[in-house]
């Protein structure tokens, strides 16, 4: 498309770290409002010379503007804490409600610290829970453990005293997504399909659980890869996703969990998500999964946008739910780092904010490489894509995204600059 302003230095900066090697390329999508004024693809969604759709080492794949990404921790936001306010706007959960409440698995001997931890505190990081699971041994690795997982989730140790500090936490997700399934009955993906992407048109945005892959594939643990010179199906059955799909699929880095046990040791993670604990839990977990492009993003983005502002929209919330998700409510001891229900609004994460759009907004990172950031008080939202890890080395995106963000500001004219 054809910009509307100068967004030529956003495009230096992005041409830029792409000849440096800083990443392989990158979709970015900008909306102002109510109109993407800037949306271009730079440099390549596969290098030359790694493995391609066949899994053989192929040339290089240029970067388009339909290209999938793996968003990482993006899902947080996007997915599961939407659909959380979605259960907190129905009164079927209550946020300052105790998590033992609604998974007693969570506190089983009515330990008093653990009964503290709140749905508020998961969603806004401040629950005190350790970062991350334990990946140490097989589980999950042979064969998905969606089961095993949530369990270690629910033993996860509380380290901090809860509601006191910000301390980020994948946990904390995965015993959301968690909670989303036992209260609607129905699994992460398939929820949110039909309940938060469906509604604004998101046709391309899905997890890719590999036991609804359709089409000619083959299985290495809990990855999924393509046959080399099968035929392609072109229609699959409702509910689940074609493997042709791979060949738009950006991919991220090789899987290097666990050598000796791990299938999958070794091979290109594409269409796979890389989030090693989620890809263990069978690619649906609330705080990793889902596969999207910038353009749904930006349908997303603009649809929260108008749903603050009282505009009409398709976002998936009322006016008042969308406010409550994307404006701060971390417990007070947990000041002053400013956190959404599932959107970071002031801490360290904030660097795709840039240096010119003021606090207030509201955004989120991914590992991969991805961030989106959205101002309501200019209306506008920046999205970067990009497969940094697809580089052994790769600086993480938020630097480069918040440049990016300085620059599409300063291109519009926002806040005198």
């Amino acid at each position: 498309m054809k910009p509307r302003g100068d967004f030529s230095a956003v495009v230096a900066l992005v041409e830029d770290a792409v000849a440096a090697r800083r990443l392989p390329g990158a979709v970015v999508q900008i909306g102002h409002g109510g109109e993407i004024v800037f949306r271009q693809a730079f440099g390549a969604r596969k290098l030359d010379g790694e493995p391609g759709f066949d899994g053989a080492p192929s040339a290089a794949e240029p970067m388009t503007e339909d290209t999938v990404f793996d968003i990482a921790s993006l899902t947080k936001g996007v997915a599961t804490a939407t659909a959380i306010t979605q259960l907190e706007v129905r009164g079927l959960v209550r946020l300052d409600e105790p998590v033992q409440t609604y998974l007693p698995g969570f506190n089983p001997t009515a330990d008093p610290r653990r009964a503290q931890v709140t749905l508020r505190m998961l969603l806004t990081h401040t629950s005190g829970i350790a970062g991350d699971l334990s990946l140490d041994g097989p589980w999950g690795l042979t064969k998905p453990d969606k089961a095993d997982g949530i369990r270690r989730a629910l033993a996860a140790w509380v380290v901090f005293d809860p509601g006191t500090v910000f301390h980020y936490s994948d946990i904390n997700f995965i015993l959301l997504g968690a909670l989303l399934e036992k209260l609607t009955g129905r699994p992460e993906d398939g929820y949110v399909r039909d309940n938060v992407f469906a509604p604004m048109g998101m046709a391309h945005t899905r997890y890719l659980p590999v036991p609804e892959v359709c089409g000619p594939h083959r299985v290495r643990g809990t990855a999924v890869a393509a046959i080399p010179g099968a035929a392609q199906v072109v229609h699959c059955p409702e509910g689940t996703w074609n493997i042709g799909l791979l060949e738009r699929i950006a991919p991220t880095a090789l899987d290097e969990d666990t050598p000796g046990l791990n299938p999958d040791f070794g091979y290109p993670l594409r269409g796979t998500v890389h989030d090693p604990t989620a890809r263990r839990m069978g690619g649906v977990a609330g705080n990793a999964g889902v596969f999207t492009t910038v353009g749904d993003l930006g349908l997303f983005a603009q649809a929260l946008l108008d749903r603050r502002a009282g505009r009409p929209s398709s976002f998936p919330l009322s006016p008042e739910g969308a406010t409550l998700m994307t404006t701060p409510q971390q417990p007070d001891a947990a000041a002053p780092d400013l956190r959404g229900l599932g959107w970071d609004i002031d801490t360290a994460h904030s660097g795709p904010r840039g240096a010119v759009f003021p606090v207030g907004g509201f955004g989120h990172t991914g590992f991969t490489g991805v961030t989106m950031w959205l101002d309501p008080g200019s209306d506008t939202y920046v999205i970067v894509l990009a497969n940094v890890i697809h580089v052994r080395g790769g600086p993480p995106i938020v630097g480069l995204s918040g440049d990016i963000a300085t620059e599409a500001a300063r291109a519009l004219h926002l806040y005198g600059a």
